[in-house]
Protein backbone atom coordinates (compact mmCIF):
# COMPACT_ATOMS: atom_id res chain seq x y z
CA UNK A 1 0.00 0.00 0.00
CA UNK A 2 1.87 3.30 -1.58
CA UNK A 3 0.70 6.33 0.67
CA UNK A 4 1.73 9.73 -0.68
CA UNK A 5 0.14 13.19 0.65
CA UNK A 6 -3.73 13.00 0.93
CA UNK A 7 -3.88 9.48 -1.40
CA UNK A 8 -3.21 6.04 -0.70
CA UNK A 9 -2.80 3.40 -3.34
CA UNK A 10 -3.33 -0.50 -3.45
CA UNK A 11 -2.76 -2.80 -6.29
CA UNK A 12 -5.47 -4.86 -6.87
CA UNK A 13 -2.79 -7.60 -8.20
CA UNK A 14 -1.62 -7.71 -4.52
CA UNK A 15 -2.85 -11.26 -2.56
CA UNK A 16 -4.04 -8.62 0.22
CA UNK A 17 -6.14 -6.18 -1.67
CA UNK A 18 -8.73 -6.04 0.12
CA UNK A 19 -6.74 -5.88 3.21
CA UNK A 20 -5.36 -2.80 2.22
CA UNK A 21 -7.81 -1.23 0.15
CA UNK A 22 -10.06 -1.76 3.31
CA UNK A 23 -7.59 0.08 5.89
CA UNK A 24 -6.75 2.66 3.41
CA UNK A 25 -10.65 3.40 2.80
CA UNK A 26 -10.95 3.49 6.48
CA UNK A 27 -8.34 6.18 7.54
CA UNK A 28 -9.58 8.81 4.78
CA UNK A 29 -13.17 8.48 5.58
CA UNK A 30 -12.33 8.78 9.29
CA UNK A 31 -10.50 11.88 8.30
CA UNK A 32 -13.04 13.12 6.12
CA UNK A 33 -16.10 12.19 7.89
CA UNK A 34 -17.28 14.43 10.66
CA UNK A 35 -21.54 14.41 12.35
CA UNK A 36 -22.08 17.56 10.43
CA UNK A 37 -22.86 15.48 7.45
CA UNK A 38 -26.14 13.78 7.07
CA UNK A 39 -26.26 10.82 5.10
CA UNK A 40 -23.75 8.93 2.95
CA UNK A 41 -23.86 9.10 -0.49
CA UNK A 42 -21.85 6.87 -3.31
CA UNK A 43 -21.55 8.19 -6.36
CA UNK A 44 -20.53 6.01 -9.13
CA UNK A 45 -19.51 7.37 -12.11
CA UNK A 46 -19.10 6.00 -15.40
CA UNK A 47 -21.12 3.65 -18.16
CA UNK A 48 -21.56 0.48 -19.13
CA UNK A 49 -21.43 0.77 -22.86
CA UNK A 50 -17.18 0.99 -22.28
CA UNK A 51 -15.49 -1.62 -20.49
CA UNK A 52 -13.06 0.90 -19.37
CA UNK A 53 -15.92 3.51 -18.01
CA UNK A 54 -17.70 0.41 -16.47
CA UNK A 55 -15.65 0.69 -13.45
CA UNK A 56 -18.27 3.26 -11.32
CA UNK A 57 -21.14 1.27 -12.46
CA UNK A 58 -20.12 -2.10 -11.93
CA UNK A 59 -18.92 -0.59 -8.17
CA UNK A 60 -22.82 0.73 -7.97
CA UNK A 61 -24.14 -2.68 -9.28
CA UNK A 62 -22.54 -4.57 -6.21
CA UNK A 63 -23.23 -2.02 -3.49
CA UNK A 64 -27.12 -2.22 -4.14
CA UNK A 65 -26.70 -4.91 -1.46
CA UNK A 66 -25.84 -2.39 1.47
CA UNK A 67 -28.90 -1.59 2.70
CA UNK A 68 -29.15 1.03 5.03
CA UNK A 69 -31.32 3.98 5.20
CA UNK A 70 -28.63 6.03 5.47
CA UNK A 71 -26.66 5.22 2.52
CA UNK A 72 -27.65 5.77 -0.88
CA UNK A 73 -25.83 4.67 -4.04
CA UNK A 74 -26.34 6.51 -7.09
CA UNK A 75 -24.66 4.96 -10.62
CA UNK A 76 -25.39 1.02 -11.15
CA UNK A 77 -25.87 -0.99 -14.71
CA UNK A 78 -29.34 -0.47 -14.77
CA UNK A 79 -28.96 3.51 -13.98
CA UNK A 80 -25.80 4.94 -14.25
CA UNK A 81 -24.08 7.97 -13.86
CA UNK A 82 -22.37 9.46 -16.73
CA UNK A 83 -21.39 12.81 -18.61
CA UNK A 84 -24.45 13.70 -19.79
CA UNK A 85 -26.80 13.31 -16.47
CA UNK A 86 -23.91 14.16 -13.91
CA UNK A 87 -25.17 17.42 -13.56
CA UNK A 88 -28.55 16.81 -12.96
CA UNK A 89 -28.03 13.92 -11.02
CA UNK A 90 -26.03 15.71 -8.62
CA UNK A 91 -28.80 18.62 -8.32
CA UNK A 92 -30.94 15.38 -7.28
CA UNK A 93 -28.72 14.23 -4.83
CA UNK A 94 -28.72 18.28 -2.98
CA UNK A 95 -32.21 18.25 -3.15
CA UNK A 96 -33.07 14.98 -1.28
CA UNK A 97 -29.97 14.62 0.70
CA UNK A 98 -29.51 17.23 3.20
CA UNK A 99 -25.70 17.85 3.64
CA UNK A 100 -24.51 14.34 2.70
CA UNK A 101 -20.97 12.88 2.83
CA UNK A 102 -20.32 12.35 -0.58
CA UNK A 103 -17.51 9.16 -2.26
CA UNK A 104 -17.13 9.36 -5.33
CA UNK A 105 -16.28 6.80 -7.54
CA UNK A 106 -14.78 6.62 -11.19
CA UNK A 107 -12.05 4.50 -13.63
CA UNK A 108 -8.90 6.96 -14.90
CA UNK A 109 -5.96 6.22 -17.08
CA UNK A 110 -2.59 6.96 -16.56
CA UNK A 111 1.00 5.36 -16.65
CA UNK A 112 1.45 2.39 -18.24
CA UNK A 113 3.13 1.32 -14.21
CA UNK A 114 0.14 2.41 -12.61
CA UNK A 115 -2.18 0.01 -14.20
CA UNK A 116 -4.44 -1.43 -11.72
CA UNK A 117 -3.90 0.75 -8.78
CA UNK A 118 -7.00 1.82 -6.86
CA UNK A 119 -6.12 5.06 -5.20
CA UNK A 120 -8.17 6.30 -2.32
CA UNK A 121 -7.58 10.15 -1.74
CA UNK A 122 -9.44 13.05 0.47
CA UNK A 123 -11.49 15.77 -1.13
CA UNK A 124 -13.39 15.81 -4.73
CA UNK A 125 -13.14 13.10 -7.67
CA UNK A 126 -12.73 15.03 -11.16
CA UNK A 127 -14.71 12.91 -13.44
CA UNK A 128 -13.53 13.23 -17.22
CA UNK A 129 -10.39 14.96 -16.68
CA UNK A 130 -8.45 11.78 -18.13
CA UNK A 131 -10.26 12.76 -21.47
CA UNK A 132 -10.61 16.21 -21.55
CA UNK A 133 -14.04 16.56 -20.20
CA UNK A 134 -15.07 19.47 -18.32
CA UNK A 135 -17.29 17.81 -15.83
CA UNK A 136 -18.15 19.30 -11.83
CA UNK A 137 -16.21 18.14 -9.82
CA UNK A 138 -17.86 15.69 -6.93
CA UNK A 139 -17.37 13.85 -3.20
CA UNK A 140 -15.81 14.90 -0.05
CA UNK A 141 -14.00 11.74 -0.43
CA UNK A 142 -12.62 9.98 -3.83
CA UNK A 143 -11.92 6.38 -5.39
CA UNK A 144 -10.36 6.06 -8.82
CA UNK A 145 -8.57 2.83 -10.38
CA UNK A 146 -6.01 3.06 -12.98
CA UNK A 147 -7.62 0.60 -15.90
CA UNK A 148 -5.47 1.63 -18.71
CA UNK A 149 -2.81 3.84 -20.09
CA UNK A 150 -3.58 7.65 -21.20
CA UNK A 151 -2.12 9.87 -23.67
CA UNK A 152 -3.32 7.94 -26.98
CA UNK A 153 -7.19 7.42 -28.15
CA UNK A 154 -8.47 7.40 -24.81
CA UNK A 155 -12.14 6.77 -25.80
CA UNK A 156 -10.37 3.63 -27.99
CA UNK A 157 -7.76 2.59 -25.09
CA UNK A 158 -11.82 2.67 -22.74
CA UNK A 159 -12.95 0.63 -24.95
CA UNK A 160 -10.20 -2.08 -25.41
CA UNK A 161 -9.69 -2.28 -21.36
CA UNK A 162 -9.42 -5.71 -20.10
CA UNK A 163 -13.09 -6.38 -18.41
CA UNK A 164 -11.15 -9.21 -15.84
CA UNK A 165 -9.01 -6.01 -14.53
CA UNK A 166 -12.17 -3.96 -14.34
CA UNK A 167 -13.81 -6.84 -12.38
CA UNK A 168 -11.01 -7.38 -9.79
CA UNK A 169 -11.48 -3.47 -9.16
CA UNK A 170 -14.71 -3.55 -8.86
CA UNK A 171 -14.94 -6.87 -6.05
CA UNK A 172 -12.11 -5.07 -4.20
CA UNK A 173 -13.76 -1.71 -3.97
CA UNK A 174 -17.18 -2.77 -3.38
CA UNK A 175 -16.33 -5.11 -0.65
CA UNK A 176 -14.15 -3.06 1.05
CA UNK A 177 -16.42 -0.52 1.11
CA UNK A 178 -19.38 -2.92 2.24
CA UNK A 179 -17.18 -3.91 5.38
CA UNK A 180 -16.51 -0.44 6.08
CA UNK A 181 -19.91 1.09 6.14
CA UNK A 182 -21.32 -2.01 7.74
CA UNK A 183 -18.57 -1.45 11.03
CA UNK A 184 -19.47 2.08 10.59
CA UNK A 185 -23.19 1.66 11.34
CA UNK A 186 -22.40 -0.97 13.69
CA UNK A 187 -20.58 0.72 15.87
CA UNK A 188 -23.12 3.82 15.64
CA UNK A 189 -25.97 1.86 16.59
CA UNK A 190 -23.93 1.10 19.70
CA UNK A 191 -23.34 4.25 20.67
CA UNK A 192 -19.68 4.34 19.99
CA UNK A 193 -17.72 6.56 16.79
CA UNK A 194 -16.42 3.83 14.32
CA UNK A 195 -14.31 2.41 16.60
CA UNK A 196 -10.95 0.67 14.87
CA UNK A 197 -10.97 -2.53 13.72
CA UNK A 198 -8.29 -5.08 13.19
CA UNK A 199 -8.88 -6.16 9.61
CA UNK A 200 -6.55 -10.27 8.95
CA UNK A 201 -5.09 -10.83 5.79
CA UNK A 202 -8.29 -12.82 5.11
CA UNK A 203 -10.44 -9.94 5.51
CA UNK A 204 -12.03 -10.68 8.89
CA UNK A 205 -12.62 -8.09 11.27
CA UNK A 206 -12.09 -8.40 15.04
CA UNK A 207 -13.25 -5.19 17.04
CA UNK A 208 -10.75 -3.89 19.86
CA UNK A 209 -11.29 -4.94 23.06
CA UNK A 210 -12.82 -2.29 25.17
CA UNK A 211 -11.76 -2.01 28.25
Amino acid sequence: MENVHNEISVDVRDPHALTRFSRGFEKIFRSCYSRKFGDIVIVCIGTDRSTGDCLGPLVGHKLQLIQYSMVSVYGTLDHPVHAKNLEEEIHGIEQKHKHPFLIGIDACLGKPERIGQITIGKGPLRPGAGVSKDLPEIGNMHITGVVNMSGFMEYLTLQNTRLNLVMRMADTISNGIHFNIWKYIDDKEDGHSFLPNRISDHGISEKQDQK
